[in-house]
């Protein structure tokens, strides 16, 4: 059995099917259609990007969506925002996934097949995106639920479109679409969405036919600098997320008594 067997179907959240020439097609989902992310995709991704980056077999990354969206729908279950361990589990999640991400030695493409209203970060930790033009960029969840939007995109956003450009994204909760992230430098392609897988398995193949440790190394130089940024910041801002996961949940417990 080869490493892929042994977790192609683990993820519940995920389809992941691998050509011959070893390009990967991460595909998020919820019982096949449009991805709900929860506290469970949370821990499931955390794994699941630890399992393709050990897996040498794996040659190019892709990831998308289902449904109309690559990411823009989140549910509160499984996340416990309100207590030390609760936190503490996503705390640990939201450091390491983002590691795992960039422990994936491969080049990765995003096919972004409609909003990345959440989690762009992942987007964002892509070597290369293309876009259809219903993709709209916008961090969501963060002022939805009232905490502080310290997972990463406080990170990115600044480093990949300037830092008062990025502050005024998170800030504003402004709302970016295929054409406006291009122009900034978050998108390199924009196709129709009949086309978007299609392009972006023609980009990994591509790839694909260079020597493997090129690909792998060049990957490894490209990421550096991004490395050191989420080393460096994403503790702190988890931890200042929680401060503000727990203001809620203070106000939350105030109200229920009044």
């Amino acid at each position: 059995m080869s490493a892929f067997d042994r977790y192609k179907d683990a993820y519940a959240n995920a389809r992941l099917t691998r050509t011959p020439d070893g390009v990967l097609e991460v595909r998020f989902h919820t019982d096949g259609a449009k991805l709900v992310f929860n506290g469970h995709t949370h821990e499931q991704f955390t794994d699941m990007f630890h399992q393709i980056g050990a897996d040498p077999d794996n040659r190019v990354v892709i990831l998308t969506g289902s449904g109309d969206a690559f990411m823009d729908a989140i549910s509160p279950e499984g996340f416990d925002f309100f207590t030390p361990r609760g936190y503490d589990k996503i705390f640990r999640e939201g450091r390491k996934i983002l590691m795992n991400i960039l422990d994936v030695e491969v080049p990765m493409i995003a096919a972004l097949n409609g909003p990345v209203l959440l989690h762009s970060e992942y987007v964002l930790l892509c070597d290369i995106v293309v876009a259809t033009p219903e993709t709209v960029f916008q961090d969501m969840p963060h002022a939805a639920f009232g905490i502080a939007p310290n997972d990463g995109v406080h990170l990115l956003w600044p480093e990949m479109i300037g830092s008062i450009r990025g502050r005024y994204f998170v800030l504003t909760q402004q709302k970016l679409d295929a054409a406006e992230g291009k122009s900034l430098g978050v998108v390199n392609e924009i196709v129709p969405a009949d086309q978007l897988l299609s392009r972006a398995h023609a980009i990994a193949a591509t790839i694909a036919k260079q020597p493997p440790l090129t690909t792998k190394y060049t990957r490894i130089g490209l990421t550096q600098r991004l490395r050191r940024v989420i080393d460096e910041g994403i503790g702190y801002g988890l931890a200042l997320e929680g401060i503000t996961a727990a203001e809620v949940a203070r106000i939350a417990a105030a109200q229920n008594v009044a």
